[in-house]
């Protein structure tokens, strides 16, 4: 099946305390319904506040990035489904547990043997 990349950019989540705790309690539960469905690959968030991220140059060396540079995502997830239209219906209510909206994009596959 084909694997999709549902995101939302840093800084997109603009929430009070008391509503970055419910969405926090109702994207977790989101999380578990894909995981039941047996769609849900991976996810999580960028934390930019507390980690500064590091560019690997052509080169081999790893050169800290500008502090002041936000990730340009700030949350994804990564589901495997039948179609793009049942990727829209994750990113759908992913979006409105996040109360943020969600882009989503087709990932190439990349099987190694």
């Amino acid at each position: 099946m084909p694997r999709y990349l549902i995101s939302f950019p840093d800084g997109a989540m603009k929430l009070s305390d008391e509503e970055f705790e419910l969405a926090s309690i109702e994207s977790h539960a989101v999380v578990e319904e894909a995981k039941r469905a047996g769609v849900w690959i991976f996810g999580g968030g960028i934390d930019s506040g507390q980690v500064t991220g590091a560019l690997a140059a052509t080169d081999g060396t790893i050169v800290a990035s500008d502090p002041a540079r936000t990730p340009p995502v700030g949350g994804f997830s990564i589901v495997d489904v039948a179609s793009r239209e049942e990727a829209h219906a994750w990113a759908a209510r992913i979006a409105a547990a996040c109360r943020c909206d969600q882009e989503v994009w087709a990932l190439i596959p990349s099987d190694v043997a």
